[in-house]
């Protein structure tokens, strides 16, 4: 009888005991997945040698030094005395490219350069080194497995698109063909699918990041294309879910005359118009796509990038060429070390971006590709793709007079600028 009241007595203090230490395991579980998911995370990429960049992985946020917030994908941290958009080119046949056009399905024939007839190869083997220090080599291996279940979304024109089928023509040769399918719209969203990893690569067209009256057709008079004030969510649907973006607007703001911002409606009978100037209009975007960001996107989970205008070279008497000359028939860089980057630039569109990222409330990632960008005058398509409309016998006798100086050429420049993304990404 005293046996049995002793166990009976015995039971409250034992169901007190096992509460307390289901609660201290519950709570340590997420202690436990909390602090050392990062951890996990390197240990998941070290057995693919990837840089010796130190695994910290903190950026500051502009606007707000005395915060440090841990970034999604980071394993490592770009030491601090490293700029690596500062550098040169130098020739590298033994790394470069880092594809062959043959070998990639996915690049559209106006950036197809060798199948077009382009004669020289030089182009394809620079490769960017940042001065006293060394860019991570490209690992599409780890760039697949950190897209596992996530997107990798690219907005803008089709400047960023090149960068899109830059990083696609990276990374497909690791899947399978029975293991991806390529989705293609010409004014909407292009995309890869890799079924093995259950991720999507997207590229999607918004020229102005708002809604404009060119998203459906691109032919429109340049005097005659307006923005929509506001519209921000038109676009920004299509945007949602994604894990990485990179954003990317410039070379459609840059048309000579002013903007016409609308503040109503498309379909509105009498539209209420206000022209401003570039860099007015531009900040509107600017500020209407953080906004969005903020209010969209989870920093703790995604990383977004915005990167700089892509320069155009078509005044050759910047570089010291002929007056009347452009990027045609170039082959070699600009090498010249007193050459002012700034003349293929818009500073004042620069300023903008970055007066308004250093506002920003989440972490955005710059990629200043500018600069680097500046001195490839022989990297653009030239002559070297398929036109959009038949060439008239007028052009045909004047090359120069319809050689792109605004798209590159793939494989070429904006592999480097994939590369760059793969550094800020993994190694803020």
């Amino acid at each position: 009888m005293n046996q049995i009241v002793r166990e009976n007595r015995l039971l409250p203090l034992i169901f007190v005991l096992f509460a307390l230490i289901s609660f201290v395991a519950i709570l340590y579980s997420h202690e436990f997945s909390w602090d050392f998911s990062p951890f996990h995370r390197r240990q998941q990429f070290a057995s693919l040698n990837v840089s010796p960049y130190s695994p910290v992985g903190l950026e500051h946020k502009k606007g707000n030094k005395d915060r440090e917030t841990t970034l999604p994908f980071a394993i490592g941290k770009t030491p601090e005395e490293c700029d690596i958009f500062s550098g040169k080119w130098v020739i590298d046949k033994e790394n470069m490219p880092l594809y062959e056009e043959s070998e990639c399905p996915y690049i559209e024939p106006q950036l197809t350069c060798q199948q077009q007839g382009r004669p020289d190869k030089d182009y394809q083997f620079l490769r960017w080194q940042p001065h006293g220090c060394n860019l991570p080599k490209f690992n599409a291996t780890m760039m697949l497995e950190a897209l596992r279940g996530k997107k990798l979304l690219f907005v803008g024109d089709s400047l960023i698109k090149g960068q899109y089928l830059s990083m696609i023509c990276l990374l497909h040769r690791l899947v399978p063909a029975t293991g991806k399918s390529f989705k293609k719209s010409m004014f909407s969203i292009t995309v890869l699918k890799l079924k093995d990893y259950n991720a999507t690569i997207e590229f999607h067209w918004a020229p102005f990041l708002l809604e404009s009256n060119v998203d459906d057709d691109p032919n429109k008079n340049l005097s005659e294309r307006t923005i929509h004030k506001g519209s921000i969510d038109t676009h920004g649907k299509y945007w949602e879910g994604a894990d990485i973006v990179v954003f990317s607007t410039y070379i459609w703001w840059m048309t000579g005359f002013k903007l016409k911002v609308l503040k109503g409606s498309f379909t509105d009978e009498v539209k209420e118009i206000e022209m401003l100037n570039a860099e007015e209009a531009y900040r509107i975007a600017m500020q209407s796509t953080l906004d969005w960001v903020e209010r969209n996107m989870d920093p703790k989970r995604t990383r977004v990038f915005f990167t700089s205008m892509s320069p155009t070279h078509l005044r050759s008497i910047r570089w010291g060429g002929e007056p009347d000359g452009n990027c045609y028939n170039e082959t070699t860089p600009i090498q010249d070390p007193e050459y002012d980057w700034r003349l293929n630039a818009h500073e004042s569109i620069m300023q903008v971006v970055d007066e308004e990222i250093s506002k920003s409330r989440v972490p955005i990632s710059f990629l200043n590709i500018t600069r680097l960008s500046s001195y490839r005058k022989e990297a653009h398509t030239q002559i070297y793709k398929k036109p959009w409309s038949p060439l008239t016998p007028e052009q045909l006798a004047n090359p120069k007079s319809y050689a792109d100086c605004m798209h590159w050429c793939l494989p070429g420049l904006q592999d480097t600028w994939n590369e760059l993304l793969f550094t800020k990404l993994f190694y803020p």
